[in-house]
């Protein structure tokens, strides 16, 4: 696949210096590694490379899913990669899948969300801050997400317009408020997930869960270690992401 101008490309050092620029004809990225030229890219294959004015090697990736995620301009704490798989695995996540979201903020879980239901399902995003709105906006245009994702500013009503939802993700520091209002846009047997970062805020929720209709509830923290693999010396890394978040899961059933 060849670059062109317009084309969005990660810069790679290594995994710890990496860029992700939109290519212009006459762009150039200082960093300490010396002067990137992305203009020089156009008419280059992606996984081929170039050098610095200081030599350093750069190679030109195709960024994926992770890299929009990790290089998204953000206004507030994102929900971490680490924490996505197991989201999609524990609620069935697939093309065609209907996502109902409330607490979009940077948008970086609704871009995840997006892709795995494209191009069949979509993704109905709400937030209570509408400052919010513009910068998610921004970045789901950026990942090429945008035609899968409907924004809104958080209505009661017009989230009770949509209908037969297979999962909700709730990234608010209240969740369990919203449990009665997300109740009947779902599908029985459809899936809730609840974003807490403090242990009060799980242990409230879990006992909304038991009160609500929902069953099946499973709370789960999730950790992520980097191995350091070299010839000889391979080891754990230092350093790691500690604690993020909680994940409050569960299921609807009639009540």
């Amino acid at each position: 696949m060849i670059i062109s101008e317009g084309s969005l490309v990660l810069f790679f050092f290594n995994s710890d210096k990496k860029w992700l620029i939109r290519i212009e004809n006459e762009k150039k990225l200082h960093t300490h590694l010396g002067i990137i030229d992305a203009g020089s890219t156009i008419g280059l294959e992606y996984g081929s490379h170039i050098l610095t004015n200081k030599d350093k090697k750069i190679f030109l990736l195709p960024p994926n899913t992770y890299d929009f995620v990790m290089k998204s301009q953000r206004t507030t704490q994102i929900v971490y990669p680490k924490d996505y798989g197991y989201i999609a695995a524990r609620t069935g996540l697939r093309n065609g899948s209907k996502v109902l979201e409330i607490g979009t903020g940077s948008a970086a879980l609704s871009t995840f969300l997006a892709s795995i239901v494209m191009p069949e399902g979509h993704v109905y995003t709400f937030d209570v801050n509408e400052d919010f709105m513009s910068i998610a906006k921004k970045n789901l245009e950026k990942s090429s997400m945008d035609p899968y994702v409907t924004q809104g500013i958080y209505d009661p009503e017009k989230i009770g317009q949509i209908r037969d939802v297979d999962l909700v993700v709730i990234d608010l520091g209240d969740p369990w408020n919203y449990l009665d209002i997300i109740y009947p846009s779902m599908k029985s047997g459809a899936s809730v997930v609840c974003i807490c970062p403090t242990m009060n805020q799980l242990e409230n929720l879990a006992t909304h869960f038991f009160h609500g209709g929902f069953i099946d509830s499973d709370c789960v923290e999730t950790f992520i270690r980097k191995i350091e693999a070299r010839e000889g010396k391979t080891r754990p890394s230092m350093r790691m992401i500690g604690h993020t978040t909680y994940l409050g899961f569960a299921r609807k059933v009639l009540k």
